[in-house]
């Protein structure tokens, strides 16, 4: 029971912690000052900074509990007290807290955002991203979180896509132009989350399997990985019809005043592939919990 709540709060984490730092750079990169009040980004930052710290202080209580087998919070505390102060764990932790309550007070975006991105790169300590020492474990560490930052920036803006696709009492017109721009505007820089994805995906693998198939040739491990593997193939397909179908047939129906069908295709694309985005990150949060078979 207790492994299944890790792995649950470790999917919010990741989930949560993803959305703060993507919405964030979303902003910046894809929307201009004006515009960014059609997503209420202040708002939703401010959202998920408050839940990254729940579920990061509910995070290190259950993990310090599983590591110490104490059964009440008087036998806990110690231990609670010494993963804080006394290990590299605490210590990220301490880094994330600080992070998070920067990025949701903050009314500067770009500090905000890059505040996120700290917190968001703490979590490569609570994963396979440490197993390594000395100069293989900082590549290590780079390699995975820049992974992050890169499926952050994914996660991001799908949910921003999401939140301009819904309906809303603002005049619509004007939402539809902005979310044509901002999709048009997406697709070099979605292009290189894929890259980064792809390149620092294989050699994460390469770090903690090896230069061999044995992660991926039997074992739970290898079943997990390769479900992973599927569903971000799905996601880069339906990406994939956003840039080359939805994205121009949007344009088009603008143009002709009529925009309704590609709306409701774009709301199923976007919902169908962020749904895949949940699944990869359950899957995710429970890689880290295993190791190789």
């Amino acid at each position: 029971m207790s492994e299944l709540i890790s792995i649950a709060l470790r999917f919010a984490l990741y989930l949560d912690l993803m959305m703060l730092f993507g919405l964030g750079l979303f902003g910046l990169y894809g929307l201009h000052a004006e515009q960014r009040r059609w997503l209420n980004l202040r708002a939703w930052m401010g959202l998920t900074g408050g839940l990254g710290l729940a579920f990061s202080v509910a995070s290190l209580l259950v993990m310090t509990q599983s590591m110490s087998g104490a059964t009440d919070w008087q036998a806990l505390w110690p231990h609670v007290q010494m993963m804080l102060w006394q290990t590299d764990l605490g210590l990220t932790w301490w880094v994330r807290i600080a992070a998070l309550v920067l990025a949701a007070l903050s009314t500067h975006l770009a500090l905000a955002t890059l505040s996120a991105g700290v917190a968001l790169a703490t979590l490569v300590w609570t994963g396979h991203g440490v197993m390594h020492e000395g100069v293989q474990g900082v590549w290590h560490i780079v390699s995975d979180s820049a992974h992050l930052l890169a499926a952050a920036g994914w996660v991001g803006a799908l949910a921003a896509f999401g939140l301009l696709l819904m309906p809303a009492p603002l005049p619509q017109d004007d939402r539809v132009q902005v979310l044509a721009s901002a999709l048009a505007g997406f697709e070099r820089i979605g292009a290189g989350f894929v890259l980064v994805l792809i390149g620092t995906g294989v050699a994460n693998y390469l770090f903690v399997v090896g230069p061999n198939l044995g992660g991926i040739n039997g074992g739970v491990y290898a079943v997990l990985l390769c479900l992973k593997l599927g569903l971000f193939g799905v996601m880069l397909a339906l990406a994939a019809l956003n840039r080359f179908h939805l994205t121009p047939l949007l344009q088009q129906s603008i143009a002709a005043g009529d925009y309704n069908v590609a709306i409701r295709a774009l709301r199923r694309s976007m919902a169908l592939e962020f749904g895949a985005v949940v699944l990869i990150l359950g899957l995710v949060a429970w890689l880290g919990t295993l190791a190789p078979d």
